[in-house]
């Protein structure tokens, strides 16, 4: 199975586009006010807008009130929600939109019983925890905390770059990767070198374990 790659937290709209370009499967908006990577509505619309077929559009949230969340849906082309706080599953699930619940892995992270509390998840992003941050930390986690069988797709982040996602995916065989700080020049920039070079180690990794 071919591992997809999401690209989380694009400012730009060239960014997001030489992402598409390139082969990324989906790419993420951030709309979260105190991340450096938040994007106000109308520059999402411009870089949703700006996208070419095929590639999917993640929109993020942390811990926010469900009427910012609808307006976004009102105004933005969205196919799925990401959520990166502690929502509980039902209030992740009132927007009738495909979702994917993201979880700050420590040790003791019982990802099966996450697995069955959001039974109706597309999947699980399992990120590295941050005491302070919700994400996008750069910092990678025990991958051997994820369990080897998992009844929801596996989506791997956390201190990936494109020196490790040809690991990661020999490791962990994950549904997708996704990445952030480690394909940009700064909080919110892509680098548009190191964003072909973690696609490209992830194609890499694919062919070893075909």
């Amino acid at each position: 199975m071919r591992t997809r790659v999401k690209i989380c937290g694009f400012t730009r709209v060239e960014d997001a586009v030489f992402a598409a370009h390139l082969g990324a499967d989906a790419i993420g908006l951030v709309f979260y006010p105190p991340s450096p990577r938040n994007v106000e509505i109308e520059r999402a619309v411009e870089i949703v807008k700006a996208l070419p077929a095929f590639v999917s559009v993640v929109a993020l949230f942390v811990d926010e009130n469900e009427a910012l969340i609808r307006e976004v849906l009102e105004q933005v082309p969205v196919d799925c929600l990401q959520f990166h706080g502690d929502e509980p599953p039902e209030a992740c699930r009132i927007y009738s939109k495909r979702y994917i619940k993201a979880v700050r892995m420590q040790v003791g992270t019982d990802v099966s019983e996450l697995a069955e509390r959001y039974a109706d998840a597309d999947g699980l992003l399992l990120d590295a925890y941050h005491p302070a941050e919700k994400g996008g930390t750069g910092s990678r986690f025990d991958w051997e905390l994820i369990p080897s069988l998992c009844q929801l797709p596996i989506i791997l982040a956390g201190g990936l770059d494109g020196t490790n996602a040809k690991m990661a995916v020999e490791h962990v065989r994950p549904y997708a990767l996704d990445v952030s700080s480690g394909v940009e020049a700064g909080k919110g920039f892509k680098d548009k070198e190191k964003m072909a070079a973690f696609i490209s180690a992830v194609h890499q990794g694919d062919r070893i374990i075909t």
